[in-house]
């Protein structure tokens, strides 16, 4: 079936006439930075409509399938597959100077980007079209938009389900039967624009390492580079953004991930790009470099100075105002650990001290009855009178004394406790 058939005007579907790639993954899971492609399958359509090529493969992931009861592909039918990085040129192009379209194409672009960056080559592909996204807008009278769906009201056959080549024959008749829709009532095409290959969430991680060399400061306009700079690059780039880390750090320059007072240079080709780490350099003064530029300064990186270096010779030539270290008849020990942060000291609670009570409660001295008391009171021994007969170490009678809170005593004069 021909887009471009006499039933309408071919002036008016020049807006849905495009070269189109028509894509189907199977993945192991839902997660692209994480899982891996198990099969892709390529339908190349003209402006016309008309199938021209097509490409199918299964793909080894080097990796668990994850759900065989999906789509069927068990390792033992994976094993012996090429990898992806094996197909990678041949799909790229394929997918060159398309538009890729694919159900829920988000998902099929996200794996293929990553797959693109783990093979570390360029996905070339600027724009997708997404055929669910076009019949939310071409609004067919189904249950659902689900590609089976779909493909039983426009009339499309569909053979294995989950089956990449099947699929993409499948999604293929649907998009036709979808532009015809979409042409008829004057709708626009839901197109994306694809970010390129470089965005920080596709591009390759370059491992980072440690720079043997100290920041000699920034890059003077039109001076050499030297080893130790820190170098940050934006925006997209003509050579692969993890090639040109590479040579970077096999230059001796210190890649960094962000812009602050201390970086050296940007690399950009476009200073005006207003991203975070243009305006940044612009802020903090930060000299710019185009990428042609850089390229050809790292030819000529100039030495740095290194780190061990410059400790060796702080701990050789000592300061004039600093006193030089006795000799020691210990023996050289390794430096000790920071000690560990002792946990809390538990205070130990103050003994209380017993109060002894030599009195009973109130509740229970006005209960006591003075006949049930045992302690009967007793006449003070009268004192003798001046000048009488006893001796002077004659002493006082040792009987005891009857106590004011005697029960007795309060007994005799009525008093109550």
């Amino acid at each position: 079936m021909s887009l471009l058939s006499p039933a309408f005007d071919a002036s008016g579907l020049r807006d849905y006439a495009h070269d189109w790639a028509v894509v189907d993954v199977e993945t192991s899971g839902l997660v692209a930075r994480r899982d891996r492609v198990l099969s892709l399958a390529v339908v190349i359509l003209g402006p016309d409509g008309e199938q021209t090529d097509e490409f199918s493969t299964l793909l080894d992931p080097g990796c668990d399938p994850g759900p065989v009861h999906v789509h069927g592909l068990t390792a033992e039918r994976l094993r012996g597959a090429p990898a992806f990085d094996q197909v990678a040129p041949r799909i790229a192009a394929m997918l060159r100077d398309r538009v890729l379209v694919a159900h829920n194409a988000q998902f099929d672009y996200d794996f293929l980007a990553h797959e693109f960056a783990r093979a570390g080559t360029a996905l070339p592909v600027t724009r997708r079209l997404c055929t669910l996204a076009l019949n939310r807008r071409v609004d067919p009278p189904t249950e659902d938009l689900r590609l089976g769906t779909l493909a039983a009201h426009y009339g499309v056959p569909q053979v294995r389900a989950h089956d990449a080549l099947d699929d993409t024959r499948v999604l293929s008749g649907v998009l036709r039967a979808s532009l015809h829709e979409a042409a008829r009532l004057e709708l626009p095409l839901p197109f994306v624009s694809c970010p390129p290959r470089q965005d920080p969430r596709f591009a390759p991680r370059t491992p980072k390492t440690p720079c043997a060399y100290r920041n000699p400061g920034r890059s003077e306009p039109g001076g050499p580079l030297v080893q130790g700079m820190k170098v940050a690059i934006t925006g997209e780039t003509l050579t692969p953004r993890a090639e040109l880390e590479r040579q970077a750090v096999e230059a001796g320059l210190n890649v960094v991930g962000s812009v602050s007072r201390h970086t050296s240079a940007l690399i950009s080709n476009d200073a005006s790009s207003g991203s975070g780490k243009a305006r940044r350099a612009l802020a903090e003064g930060v000299p710019v470099l185009d990428e042609t530029t850089f390229v050809r300064l790292l030819g000529d990186v100039r030495p740095g100075t290194r780190h061990e270096r410059t400790r060796n010779a702080e701990a050789v030539i000592p300061s004039p105002t600093t006193p030089l270290p006795r000799p020691s008849s210990r023996r050289s020990r390794s430096p000790r650990s920071p000690p560990l942060p002792s946990p809390a000291r538990r205070r130990r609670p103050r003994p209380r001290h017993r109060v002894r009570r030599t009195r009973p409660p109130r509740a229970a001295r006005s209960l006591v009855d003075a006949s049930s008391c045992s302690v009967a009171r007793t006449p003070m021994p009268s004192r003798p009178a001046a000048g009488s007969s006893s001796s002077a170490g004659q002493r006082r009678s040792t009987s005891p004394r009857a106590s004011p809170t005697s029960c007795s005593w309060r007994a005799e004069n009525g008093t109550a406790g």
